[in-house]
């Protein structure tokens, strides 16, 4: 029988993309490999076996707590629906880890950034991210007709949890995008499709690479992400009034929970919070 081939069918089975059957396969081929040195069948592999797994992986890889616990939820999944036993959560305790709060980088850092991005391609992806709050994953799967210039929207049919919604089309994105689109060859299918041919939409790291790259040339610390610009884009929106249920559909979240971060990195709402020490007016 093989293990992975299996686990990959079953994940795919559960309706998960490509991207995620892959990403999820990671820690399971090395699961495999570490039995397989041992000479152990997972079929055989007891709990003593999988936590001395664990704490080699940590070690060797030197992984956080939060991914720590995404190898157990993909053990707890290979074990149930690959092996077909029961899985007992308190043989593989989930970790606690720290929580920190992402960075967002302030209007004027972002304004900054894009406008002196030197290539268009580059400059129309990572104003999408910023101007529509979107994944990169979403702005690398746009296609053509989901750009919405009559209500000025953007139509995502991609999005992480597999439902579509819409979002904002900035008019200053508009226009960047209208410029891309002249100058490289007035793409119908995909927005922007693979660089080197080929009939698929191009990959995420194209974005992540030139951001970097960007970050070098203006002399910054590598701290913007894809990820960072739909921060700045939800906190900038709360900053100036937008409610956070309309947030929350804009990003396309499940759980207004998820939304709620943005209430503590907009920082205009912090500093127009009177402490009570200070709410009387008078001084010591």
């Amino acid at each position: 029988m093989n293990y992975l081939d299996t686990f990959r069918e079953m994940l795919s089975l559960r309706g998960l993309t490509d991207h995620t059957v892959k990403a999820y396969s990671t820690y399971i081929r090395a699961y495999l490999e570490y039995l397989e040195m041992l000479g152990t069948d997972p079929q055989d592999a007891s709990w003593d076996l999988m936590r001395d797994f664990i704490k080699w992986l940590q070690t060797s890889r030197d992984l956080s707590d939060r991914t720590i616990n995404m190898v157990i939820s993909q053990l707890r999944f290979f074990h149930m629906y690959v092996l077909h036993k029961q899985w007992d959560s308190t043989q593989l305790p989930r970790r606690k880890f720290d929580q920190y709060l992402p960075f967002v980088p302030s209007r004027e850092d972002v304004l900054a950034f894009i406008s002196s991005l030197p290539d268009l391609k580059e400059k129309a992806m990572i104003c999408l991210l910023y101007s529509a709050g979107l994944r990169v994953g979403e702005v690398c799967s746009l296609h053509y007709e989901d750009i919405c210039r009559k209500d000025m929207s953007i139509h995502i049919t991609h999005s992480k949890n597999r439902s579509d919604r819409y979002t904002i089309l900035s008019q200053n994105a508009l226009d960047i995008l209208t410029q891309y689109w002249y100058a490289y060859d007035r793409p119908r299918d995909w927005l922007f499709p693979k660089a080197m041919g080929g009939d698929g939409p191009i990959d995420t790291f194209y974005v992540t690479r030139h951001i970097n790259a960007h970050e070098e040339r203006l002399g910054w610390p590598h701290r913007i992400t894809p990820h960072s610009l739909r921060h700045a884009f939800a906190t900038h929106l709360y900053e100036d009034g937008t409610d956070l249920l309309t947030i929350k559909s804009l990003l396309g979240h499940k759980s207004l929970a998820s939304t709620s971060i943005y209430v503590t990195l907009a920082k205009s709402t912090l500093r127009k919070t009177v402490s009570p020490f200070d709410s009387k007016g008078g001084t010591l």
